[in-house]
């Protein structure tokens, strides 16, 4: 008996971008339509405004066997999402093919899988009979399901009346405790508050160490790297990367390093939500003291200044500094209002965020910023530049240059005995 979960050959993805809507068409001229097209195709050359087709996986060739944890990493647009989606039946290749062995439980986005007019009660047998679960194994981990989702009073409320959180908790709840033997998870968690990540994370590490098959998808690389043993990573809808986590994760955070060196406009990972009336076209960190970009001097004072393409209302930004290993160190989210905030009228599409002292330790650090506009998400970009941090002085205490723990030193004194 073959010990393969997943197996996929020659696996490819494609998108018409630009399709014109069609109204209804009679038998005859869909078969006309049809002829003409292929008339043109032999007869004509091709035609450069003709609508770009983009192929979100291309030429994927992967297998995981059973009881394997693999991490699905990569920059925005590069495929993850669209692979699972073919993985779990919602899509279907344009190419090749995918195999998948045993029952599958998905967890794409919210709510996958549910039917907003039944209620939390009704979802929960919905979604176990389509894992292919009896009735009375439903039963027997009902409780657990209830329990764990923390919706035992809206158990009987439809579920187009759920909070995103609630959907969460219940679908996440649900795909793990039914037992599916193949797990697919698509970053969904971070919808749920922290508590609920904490105890998700538990459960998948205490799924996995059952030996069914997880594959997961997040940006968080500390994530990504305490759960799986295995990752692959995509880049452009293939594959560029398959091995140890470790190992696949270094490769991920060069390909950053790389990407933050070039036209920060013309890269192919901003954020594919983005409304997009106004792009990041420029991102840096200067150290405020010395004048020097992109190197700062721990605890000295630094700007993080952001370009924009266009002016648009209701301007809101928020960057996060992560460290080597794409763990997150801090953030600044200019929608938490302070005394000494500014909205100024001949600033233009710029924004900067001071920071009166850095408590960095020194290495190499990177920063993420997503940028809302007109109550929308408007662009994002992951590793938009990255920076040095060089030893300094702290509250008059010089920090150490190596051979500490941890991203930051605050300012502290001791109380020593003579």
């Amino acid at each position: 008996m073959s010990d393969t979960a997943i197996q996929t050959s020659g696996l490819g993805k494609s998108y018409r971008l630009g399709t014109a809507r069609r109204g209804y068409d009679t038998l005859r001229e869909s078969f006309g339509r049809v002829a003409s097209q292929a008339f043109r195709r032999a007869h004509q050359p091709p035609d450069p405004n003709e609508r770009l087709i983009l192929w979100a996986l291309r030429d994927l060739s992967l297998t995981i066997t059973d009881g394997e944890i693999v991490g699905l990493i990569g920059h925005n647009g590069a495929g993850k999402t669209t692979l699972l989606r073919i993985l779990s039946r919602i899509s279907e290749p344009t190419s090749g093919w995918a195999e998948v062995t045993g029952n599958v439980g998905s967890l794409l986005e919210v709510g996958t899988g549910f039917h907003p007019e039944l209620t939390g009660r009704e979802n929960i047998f919905l979604n176990g009979a389509v894992l292919g679960m009896r009735r009375e194994q439903i039963r027997r981990r009902f409780d657990e399901i209830v329990e764990f989702a923390e919706i035992q009073q809206f158990l009987d409320t439809p579920v187009k009346r759920y909070s995103s959180g609630m959907s969460v908790r219940l679908a996440f709840a649900v795909a793990a405790h039914l037992e599916p033997s193949i797990l697919l998870v698509d970053e969904v968690l971070a919808v749920g508050d922290a508590a609920f990540q904490r105890k998700s994370l538990g459960k998948m590490g205490e799924v996995a160490s059952r030996g069914r098959t997880v594959l997961f998808v997040s940006h968080n690389l500390a994530i990504i790297q305490s759960l799986c043993q295995r990752g692959v990573l995509l880049e452009r809808g293939g594959m560029v990367a398959d091995g140890s986590i470790g190992e696949t994760v270094a490769t991920y955070l060069r390909s950053l390093e790389r990407s933050a060196t070039g036209d920060v406009l013309s890269r192919s990972d901003h954020d594919g939500r983005g409304y997009r009336d106004t792009m990041v076209c420029g991102l840096g960190l200067r150290d405020a003291r010395t004048g020097v970009e992109d190197v700062v001097v721990s605890g000295n004072p630094a700007t993080i200044s952001v370009d924009l393409t266009e002016l648009v209302p209701l301007i809101q930004c928020h960057l996060t500094i992560l460290n080597s290993l794409g763990q997150p160190v801090c953030s600044f989210d200019s929608q938490a209002l302070a005394p000494g905030d500014e909205r100024l009228k001949d600033i233009g599409p710029h924004v900067e965020c001071e920071i009166p002292s850095l408590p960095l330790l020194p290495g190499r650090y990177r920063i993420d910023i997503l940028v809302r506009g007109r109550n929308q998400i408007q662009d994002g970009l992951q590793a938009a530049t990255f920076f040095n941090v060089e030893p300094g002085v702290i509250g008059g205490r010089p920090s150490p240059a190596f051979g500490v723990e941890g991203v930051v030193v605050l300012p502290h004194t001791w109380r020593l005995p003579s």
